[in-house]
């Protein structure tokens, strides 16, 4: 089974949680001989991953010929809704477009295949999508595989271009949604690729059944075409069973993801807020970054915390390990979360968990600590007793030791390459 993967993030390419999920996942189908030819936007280093074989969108300039590609241009209507957005734009040139509210052609792209990608989430996002899908449209017909693999609304685009010159079978991978991000005020252009993409797939793969609730109602999907494979978490530990020495004495509360209005960032300061006025013994730690970032730093000095909470912007690598190994406790409070891997990633260093139960590691989680996102007084509560309880705080790390056990990406793995197999006839 040869699989042509589209993806935006990849160790150490890697902004978040899609680039964890897609590396444990792709690991989990080489146990099974799967063979993944993996694609980035960009790749800047020689560097591979032993178990696949990536290439950066950005090295296949000299590939890519411009004839064959022109080709393609009746093909690609589909992507004439996506953007006023065109690469090398002068600003008075962009203002001018989205005055007039026109959108991005796949005519304005035909002299444009630098292939120039930066491969983040920067202004230029949508032209590098487009861009990034003729990518997808060159390796469909240059490359040999059996299935293609998209993840996310970022890379759907390429997948369908993949699909349409090949006649492969296509699985998008829905890991977040535009309601998840935005909550009721989507995003228009994203929510129309992110429904264009489901409605293209043969088969679609939620990471919850929170997230396939959400694509039936929300983009009008056959639930039948909907399989659920729930992530795992890698239990490698760098730092082995080291407990590191924190820098104080209090016991340390940790919220780490993207400071959005997604993750829930203010209803953990809110709630920070009511645990010291009876704990002093505490210290909270906001790991990540984000839009909210400059309200939250606002908000924590309004309500007088400076000695007691922490903003340790983004974070990475050991670091990541560093800061779970130093907590006492781990909260996500997310207003809408498609999974959320980070309470599994607390729970491998033995750090008790609270989750908000609008997500979808909570289906997973039976023995955890769950809480609305909303109700701050709880999850102050929660978080007092945890602390203050230690006999309630084994019982969690016990539970999550289990819970750990029964989550392996080799079992993720299994139910994705069965969903291989049922499109493209039981090939192997």
């Amino acid at each position: 089974m040869r699989v042509l993967m589209f993806g935006w993030e990849f160790p150490p390419y890697i902004s978040g949680g899609l680039g964890t999920a897609c590396f444990g996942l792709t690991k989990g189908l080489s146990h099974f001989g799967t063979d993944i030819l993996f694609v980035l936007p960009k790749l800047d280093s020689d560097e591979q991953a032993r178990h696949l074989t990536l290439v950066g969108a950005n090295r296949l300039r000299a590939k890519v010929g411009v004839s064959e590609i022109r080709k393609l241009q009746e093909r690609l209507s589909v992507l004439e809704v996506l953007s006023p957005l065109r690469p090398y734009l002068t600003e008075t040139e962009y203002r001018s477009l989205l005055e007039r509210n026109e959108l991005v052609t796949a005519e304005d792209i035909f002299g444009e295949l630098a292939n120039d990608f930066s491969g983040g989430y920067g202004e230029n996002l949508m032209a590098e999508i487009v861009r990034y899908s003729l990518i997808g449209a060159h390796l469909g017909l240059t490359e040999k595989f059996d299935v293609i693999h998209a993840h996310d609304w970022l890379t759907a685009p390429a997948g369908i271009e993949a699909k349409r010159v090949s006649g492969k079978p296509l699985v998008v991978h829905a890991h977040a949604l535009e309601f998840d991000r935005s909550g009721e005020h989507v995003n228009q252009r994203v929510y129309d690729i992110e429904r264009a993409g489901f409605e293209a797939a043969d088969r679609i793969i939620a990471v919850s059944h929170f997230t396939k609730e959400t694509i039936v109602n929300r983009y009008s999907i056959d639930p039948a075409k909907i399989t659920v494979v729930h992530n795992a978490v890698e239990k490698d530990r760098r730092l082995g069973q080291l407990r590191v020495q924190k820098p104080f004495k209090e016991k340390l509360v940790l919220f780490l993801g993207r400071i959005t209005f997604q993750k829930g960032p203010d209803y953990f300061v809110e709630a920070a807020a009511k645990v010291l006025e009876k704990h002093n013994d505490v210290r909270f730690a906001m790991a990540g970054t984000g839009d909210m970032f400059p309200r939250m730093v606002e908000r924590m000095a309004e309500l007088r915390m400076g000695d007691r909470f922490h903003f340790t912007g983004f974070v990475r690598g050991t670091d990541v390990e560093r800061i779970y190994a130093m907590s006492d406790l781990y909260v996500m409070p997310s207003v809408s979360e498609p999974f959320g891997i980070t309470p599994l990633e607390a729970m491998v260093f033995d750090v008790p968990c609270i989750v908000s139960k609008q997500s979808g590691v909570a289906e997973i989680l039976e023995d955890a600590v769950k809480v609305d996102f909303w109700d701050v007084d709880r999850l102050a509560f929660e978080i007092g007793d945890i602390l203050t309880d230690e006999k309630r705080a084994r019982t969690l790390v016990e539970h999550g030791r289990e819970t750990l056990k029964k989550i392996q990406w080799d079992r993720a793995a299994e139910k994705v390459l069965d969903v291989y197999r049922q499109l493209t006839g039981g090939r192997s």
